[in-house]
């Protein structure tokens, strides 16, 4: 029975970043011929970075992308991955299409050469979870034989077609599928990806390998999570989320299904073969490591921990990738502005977090406290930079009283983290919540000025679990928490007059979270939300803020995704519409 060692790396790439992109590609191929791999894949449009969006409608940036893998193919054979069968995955261009037209694909790459091409149909630059757009009948499959076995290649999406591209594979009868993805991470995800997976791999009866990738892109991340099914379903192998990880496994598998069709269910096959003789006869070069006794089946998160994860990687790769190495963000005591300084002294090291006290005169000395708290349990830097002057020189010159007065301190904050962000080349955090979010209650351009928003899609509750959370793992570590208890435990204010909390202009949050989750993120109307058990007048109340609060999102910075439905990525609703849920 031949036997193949196959790898696969999850890494961590920036979208439009070819030659940074291909020395990522080259160093985890040393990696896998060390390992004494036989084949390696790299996730979906790994050359190029995913998303690309309108990028991919650039000729020039389509011929960058072709150019840097027929170098690519060269670079593996100079530095002796020949022999190492490579599927990278790159932007190209269709040929029959005037002036290219884009074209979502992976290359199979061999001794210097490209081998063998596949593509999928559609551009890559729709929305990432657009499931219409699937692989289209009429294209080709690329098959490659190895070592004695028949190795099948599909893209992303084609997993998701009941009867598409892998079931194809299948009726070809090869020993392998390989799957390159970019599949972003939402709260929960493992539920769907691994049965989806299982389920290919039994329609196709062989073994199915899935590459992820990993990082954070804009408002999304991937999580990694890279897995090798049997034709069963039954996950052989699995690779850590979060991390960049090279993922090896030996497989032994029939190498004899092979029915020697030119075309299969609308498909065109492009069939190469390298080598006939199964891998114990051309041996792979000797690791340079012992392969590990069992495969890696790495251990699930909580789901506390994935989100954080997620969280402080998405961040971290904003950051950096944009090409800042500090932050700044306000600190008022109270429990947003805590998790996402956690958050950021996690992503990126206390020395690179500045963290700024703005009280006013209605701020209360506890929160004051809980600031300087903070800064002290997390080693940040910290300052306190009064606002008092600047809001008195807005009130007493345009004569402010109530709201307007209220929106003013949020206002002053926002100019004095913008104003440290110009001086000292800081990227200012917004520290904001989904819930609040979705409600409209913050002040535009005040609490919401900044150029990431961390925790934009986390809400208000589960910012509550996130805290819990992370100083109980501080704990568990020997470690100090981070967050002060008091900003846990106390009511959420926003200090903007005496003696308030957000139950005053807000339901509970815990109550609003569970309405919230009804309307935003499963989209039921007025009749619906009555049947699952709500209050009509709390439902008027809650649908109204929602509603009218849709520009302000609009005008909200990015922030990671963790969830079906982001604000500003998944969910759009017209600023200016007249449509409003009724009682029926």
């Amino acid at each position: 029975m031949p036997r193949l060692r196959i790898a696969l790396a999850q890494i961590n790439t920036c979208v439009g970043d070819l030659g940074g992109n291909a020395e990522l590609i080259v160093d985890a191929c040393r990696r896998a011929v060390d390992a004494g791999a036989h084949a390696v894949v790299f996730p979906e449009m790994a050359l190029t970075g995913y998303p690309v969006e309108d990028l991919a409608l650039r000729e020039s940036f389509q011929l960058g992308s072709i150019r840097a893998l027929e170098k690519l193919a060269g670079q593996l054979a100079e530095i002796g991955c020949d022999d190492l069968l490579a599927v990278v995955g790159y932007l190209d261009a269709d040929p029959d299409q005037p002036g290219g037209g884009p074209r979502n694909a992976a290359a199979m790459l061999h001794s210097g050469r490209v081998l063998a091409r596949q593509f999928k149909h559609h551009l890559p630059n729709y929305g990432v979870f657009d499931e219409r757009r699937y692989f289209v009948p009429g294209s080709s499959l690329a098959v490659v034989r190895l070592a004695g076995v028949d190795i099948g290649l599909v893209i992303c999406e084609d997993i998701w077609q009941d009867g598409g591209p892998v079931a194809a594979l299948g009726q070809l009868g090869v020993d392998l599928v390989l799957s390159p993805n970019a599949s972003p991470y939402e709260r929960d995800k493992d539920d769907v990806r691994l049965p989806l997976v299982a389920r290919r791999a039994a329609e196709a009866g062989c073994v199915l390998a899935y590459c992820n990738q990993v990082g954070g892109q804009d408002e999304l991340v991937f999580d990694g999570n890279s897995l090798v099914v049997d034709a069963g379903g039954a996950p052989l192998a699995r690779a850590p989320r979060f991390v960049d990880h090279l993922l090896v496994l030996e497989l032994d598998l029939a190498g004899s299904a092979w029915r020697g069709r030119g075309s299969v269910a609308g498909f065109a096959v492009d069939r190469v073969v390298l080598s006939e003789a199964p891998s114990a006869s051309v041996p792979a070069p000797a690791p340079a490591q012992p392969l590990l006794a069992q495969p890696l089946l790495a251990r699930p998160l909580s789901p506390e921990a994935e989100v954080w994860a997620a969280l402080v990687i998405g961040l971290r790769d904003y950051v950096r990738k944009n090409g800042f190495s500090s932050v700044v963000l306000g600190l008022s005591g109270g429990i947003d502005s805590a998790v996402t300084a956690a958050l950021a002294v996690d992503a990126l090291g206390a020395s690179a977090v500045h963290g700024v006290s703005m009280p006013s005169g209605y701020s209360s000395q506890h929160s004051r406290n809980d600031a300087a708290e903070l800064a002290r349990r997390t080693g940040l830097w910290y300052v306190v930079q009064p606002i008092n002057a600047m809001v008195e020189a807005f009130v007493s010159q345009l004569g402010l009283t109530g709201l307007a007065e209220e929106n003013v301190q949020a206002r002053c904050r926002g100019v004095t983290l913008m104003a440290l962000s110009n001086a000292e080349g800081h990227l200012v955090l917004a520290t904001g919540n989904k819930t609040e979010l979705a409600v409209g209650y913050s002040t535009i351009y005040g609490d919401t000025v900044g150029g990431f928003a961390p925790i934009k899609d986390v809400p208000k509750t589960l910012v509550w679990r996130l805290a819990r959370w992370r100083n109980s793992d501080a704990e568990r570590r020997g470690e100090t928490p981070p967050i002060p208890p008091n900003s846990i435990s106390k009511p959420p204010s926003a200090e903007l007059r005496p003696g308030q909390l957000d139950t005053d202009s807000l339901p509970d949050y815990a109550l609003l979270d569970d309405v919230l989750d009804d309307y935003v993120e499963a989209d039921r109307g007025f009749t619906d939300l009555v049947a699952a058990g709500f209050d009509a007048g709390l439902i008027e109340n809650v649908v109204r803020m929602v509603d009218r609060a849709e520009y302000k999102r609009r005008q909200y910075p990015p922030g990671t995704k963790i969830s079906l439905r982001a604000f500003g990525r998944d969910r759009r609703l017209p600023i200016t519409s007249r449509w409003r849920e009724q009682r029926p």
